[in-house]
C-alpha cells in the first residue's frame, strides 16, 4: 500500500502485547505494510493479570472472526457481586455477549497473534526501540536487534503499545503524570477446595479486600490486599499470604491450594495527555494505566486499536477527504474514554480500601443507592462493560453518529459477520441506493453494501470498520 518507496513500512507497531497484535492484524488484513517489533523474545506466556474480556470487546473480536472461538477458553459470568451487596446483571446488556469472559490474557493474545501472521504482519521479536525522529512524510526508528547490532527502520506511522514503561512515550518526550494508587496487591491461579456459590465475588472487610474469578477450567484468579502489609513489589509472596487476606475480606479462604502463579504488583492512575504526536500515536497502556478495578485494561487497550486502525487505513489509502482530522479524531475519542475508565476503577478501588468508619459508611451508602436506582446500576454496567461508550457525532452529523451500533440481522448476514470484512458498511432499504457522504473517509471500492430485512426500516446507515455509527440518514 505504500505509496513512499523510500519507507521501509507502511506502520511500524512498538509492542506486541493485545492492543499492538489487534492494530497490527487489522493493518495487515487491510493490505497494509506492517512491522511489529517487540523485546521479548518469541513466544507468549502462560501466565497473566489481566483475565476478563468485557461485552464490547466481544463484539470487536467478533468482528474480527474470534470471539466465539475464544469464549471456549473460559467461563462466562452473567453478574458481579461488589461488597456483598450489589449484583451487577449483564444480562440486560443489549448484545449477544452479555456477559464478562473470564479467560486469560494468553489466550487472546494466542488468537491475535495466529490472525496477524496469517494476514502478513512481519514480526521483529527481541528487538528494542533506542530512540526516533520525525520529518514531514515518516518516522524513523533507532532499534538494536537480539544480538545488539543497530537497525534503523522508517514509517509513514508508528504506534507505540509498548506498555506502561512505553519507550515510544519517553522517545517523545510526553509526560505520564499521576500517581500510585493502591501498593502491594497480591495476585495468585489457584484451585480451591471449596468453590464460591457466587461465581464472582469481591468484598471488603476492615483494612482488608478481595476477589475470586473462575477460569472455568478449575483454576481460579485470586487477588488481595491489605493495608496492614504495604511492601514492595520485590517482595517475595506466597500462598499463605494470599490465604490469610481471602480469610480477612470473604471470610474463607476456599481451601486454595496449588498455586500456578504467584505475584505482587502496585497499580498506578496515569495518563498521556496526548495519544498523538505527528505521525506517531499511543495506545492501550501506553496511553494510559489504572486500577485494576473493572478489569477495564486490556479491554480499554484493544478498542482504542479497533479506533485507530481503521482510521490509520484510511488515510494511507488515500480515502480520508480530511486525512489529517479523521487522525485526530483518535486523540479526540479515545482520550476521554480513557479518562473516564481512570475514574470508574478508581472509584471502585477506593471503595474497597474504605478503611474508616465515615468511609465505610459511605460506601454501604453507594452500593445500596446503585443497587436500588436500576438506570444508574445499568449505566455503571454498560460502561465498564463498553457498551454504553459513545462518541461525538461525525463533522457535521447528528445522533445516531458517534454511537455505538447493535448487531443487525440482515439480507446479506449478521452485521458484525460483515464488519469481518474490515471495511465499511452502508446499510439501506430493499432498492435503495444512497449516495455517501461527502464526509465519508471510504470510498465504493472498499464498502460493504448491505439491506434490512425490516420494510420498516427507511433509513440508510454507514457503519464505520470498528462498529460505530458514522451516519445515517433521516
Amino acid at each position: 500500500m505504500s505509496t513512499n518507496s523510500t519507507t521501509d513500512t507502511d506502520v511500524l507497531v512498538i509492542g506486541a502485547g493485545p492492543t499492538g497484535l489487534l492494530l497490527a492484524g487489522d493493518l495487515a488484513a487491510a493490505g497494509i505494510d506492517v512491522t511489529l517489533v517487540e523485546r521479548r523474545p518469541r513466544g507468549l506466556g502462560n501466565m497473566t493479570r489481566a483475565f476478563g474480556v468485557h461485552a464490547r470487546t466481544l463484539e470487536q473480536l467478533d468482528a474480527r472472526g474470534l470471539a466465539d472461538e475464544l469464549l471456549t477458553t473460559g467461563t462466562t459470568l452473567t453478574s458481579a457481586r461488589l461488597f456483598g451487596r450489589l449484583d451487577m446483571d449483564m444480562t440486560r446488556l443489549p448484545t449477544r455477549f452479555n456477559h464478562l469472559l473470564v479467560t486469560p490474557q494468553y489466550e487472546v493474545e494466542r488468537l491475535l497473534e495466529r490472525r496477524a501472521v496469517d494476514a502478513g504482519v512481519t514480526f521483529r521479536y527481541g528487538t528494542e526501540l533506542r530512540g526516533l525522529r520525525q520529518d514531514a512524510d515518516s518516522v524513523t526508528a533507532e532499534l538494536t536487534d537480539p544480538d545488539g547490532t543497530p537497525l534503523t527502520l522508517r514509517a509513514r506511522y508508528l504506534v507505540g503499545t509498548d506498555g506502561h514503561r512505553s519507550s515510544v512515550r519517553t522517545a517523545l518526550g510526553l509526560p505520564f503524570p499521576g500517581r500510585s494508587v493502591i501498593r502491594s496487591i497480591v495476585l495468585a491461579d489457584v484451585r480451591l477446595t471449596d468453590a464460591p456459590t457466587d461465581s464472582f465475588s469481591v468484598a471488603g472487610a476492615g483494612d482488608t479486600f478481595a476477589f475470586i474469578a473462575p477460569f472455568g477450567d478449575g483454576w481460579y484468579r485470586v487477588m488481595g490486599w491489605t493495608r496492614t502489609r504495604q511492601v514492595d513489589d520485590s517482595e517475595p509472596v506466597d500462598l499463605e499470604e494470599v490465604r490469610e487476606i481471602a480469610r480477612k475480606a470473604l471470610g474463607t479462604d476456599h481451601g486454595m491450594h496449588d498455586a500456578r502463579w504467584i505475584s505482587r504488583f502496585h497499580s498506578d492512575e496515569r495518563q498521556a495527555p496526548a495519544y498523538r504526536v505527528g505521525r506517531a500515536f499511543l495506545a492501550g497502556d501506553a496511553a494510559h494505566v489504572h486500577s485494576p478495578a473493572g478489569g477495564q485494561g486490556m479491554n480499554t487497550g484493544l478498542q482504542d486499536a479497533a479506533n485507530l486502525s481503521w482510521k490509520l487505513t484510511a488515510a494511507l489509502r488515500g480515502e480520508a477527504p480530511d486525512p489529517e482530522a479523521l487522525l485526530d479524531s483518535y486523540q479526540s475519542e479515545r482520550h476521554p474514554v480513557g479518562t473516564m475508565v481512570l475514574r470508574s476503577s478508581g472509584a471502585i478501588v477506593r471503595l474497597a480500601m474504605a478503611h474508616t468508619p465515615l468511609t465505610r459508611a459511605a460506601r454501604s451508602l453507594a452500593v445500596r443507592l446503585l443497587g436500588a436506582i436500576r438506570p444508574a446500576s445499568a449505566r455503571a454496567v454498560g460502561m465498564i462493560s463498553g457498551i454504553g461508550v459513545s462518541y461525538a457525532p461525525a463533522p457535521g452529523g447528528a445522533r445516531p453518529s458517534g454511537r455505538r451500533a447493535p448487531d443487525a440481522h440482515l439480507r446479506e448476514g449478521r452485521l458484525y459477520e460483515l464488519l469481518r470484512q474490515g471495511e465499511f458498511v452502508l446499510i439501506a432499504p430493499e432498492g435503495a441506493t444512497p449516495a455517501l457522504p461527502a464526509t465519508a473517509p471510504v470510498t465504493p471500492k472498499h464498502l460493504v453494501r448491505a439491506t434490512w430485512t425490516d420494510p420498516a426500516k427507511k433509513a440508510a446507515v454507514l457503519i464505520r470498520p470498528d462498529g460505530y455509527v458514522h451516519w445515517a440518514s433521516n
